[in-house]
């Protein structure tokens, strides 16, 4: 049996932490390391992470301690771990980290390695318009992504999936890779293969001001980009409007999909970042064909169906967003 740490924060490390800890057969959980209570909400109260809900949960220990820190060490041997799964943790380890079990740590990667290291490979391979992507498992060494990997799952991208809806595949099928690769590692069935030596692009984190939706751009380009960012930074833009709710507000889009070309009520040449509207749809112009908004979130309002929110903003004039 291997004894196991496990590394990981977000909900998408949590299917990987409740499989390892699930089989009692092959893997003994010992501890599990996450990033400390963080402030959330308007309260800005403290809150677990998903892991470390679902470690409490499951009756595991808990590590908070920064793993730069002097004492990380000796508090990791004592806990008698061999091997580290990481699925999502957060924080870069030094080596003197990475060299104190015997097994040493590995990664879920939700990419393809070589392509796409870094903190965004889902959103990135969406907003590249990848057709494929898929789940790595890999040893952590010093450079980022870069170590030997043991395993690798394809999937195909949906042509309208959102990073989040992909994540959560990809959480789920990468949580059995990880655990077959752990197992076939420990047994020795599995011998790590170094990535091959290029050029691949890095798949940086995707922030708030990346997700102001261009409308300047082909149909396609705006649609990924909008389903790169969903759920989080979550893409946006700006409304400018008469009506009773003001001139410009933020609207945040939650779901849009290019236009139904044979739609009769759609109307013809619509400038970028144009509005058009009609009882169940809500158009915008961009750089070619126009791009359905389907739900929305306006500045201060719930979520909704975006044709209920422009009846409800009571649009008139030019409406347009940018």
């Amino acid at each position: 049996m291997l004894k196991v740490l496990f590394a990981g924060t977000p909900d998408v490390a949590v299917p990987s932490l409740k499989l390892l800890a699930a089989d009692t057969e092959h893997f003994e959980v010992v501890a599990v390391l996450t990033r400390p209570d963080a402030p959330q909400g308007r309260g800005r109260k403290l809150t677990p992470s998903p892991v470390k809900q679902a470690a409490l949960e499951l009756g595991l220990p808990v590590i908070e301690s920064d793993p730069s820190e002097e004492c990380f060490v000796a508090e990791l041997a004592a806990t008698g771990a061999e091997a580290a799964a990481v699925v999502a943790y957060g924080k870069i380890l030094k080596q003197r980290v990475l060299d104190a079990l015997p097994l040493g740590w590995y990664n879920l990667h939700f990419s393809l390695l070589p392509q796409w290291r870094g903190a965004a490979p889902v959103q990135r391979a969406i907003w590249a318009g990848d057709t494929i992507t898929g789940a790595t498992v890999f040893r952590i060494t010093r450079g980022m992504d870069e170590g030997p990997v043991l395993a690798q799952s394809t999937v195909e991208i949906g042509a309208h999936e959102t990073a989040g809806e992909l994540l959560g595949r990809l959480a789920e099928d990468g949580s059995h890779l990880l655990a077959a690769s752990l197992e076939a590692m420990a047994e020795g069935r599995i011998s790590p293969i170094d990535q091959p030596q290029g050029a691949y692009e890095v798949a940086d984190k995707i922030r708030t001001e990346d997700a102001h939706i261009r409308f300047d751009v082909p149909v396609f380009a705006a649609d990924r980009q909008i389903r790169a960012c969903t759920p989080h930074p979550g893409a946006w833009c700006t409304l400018h409007a008469e009506g009773a709710d003001g001139e410009s507000q933020t609207l945040h889009v939650l779901e849009a999909a290019p236009a139904n070309m044979a739609d009769p009520n759609l109307p013809g040449a619509l400038e970028a970042g144009k509005l058009a509207l009609s009882k169940k749809h809500v158009w915008i112009g961009t750089k070619s064909q126009p791009l359905e908004l389907i739900r929305v979130k306006a500045q201060g309002k719930k979520a909704m169906r975006a044709a209920d929110w422009a009846r409800g903003a009571r649009l008139t004039g030019e409406a347009y967003c940018d």
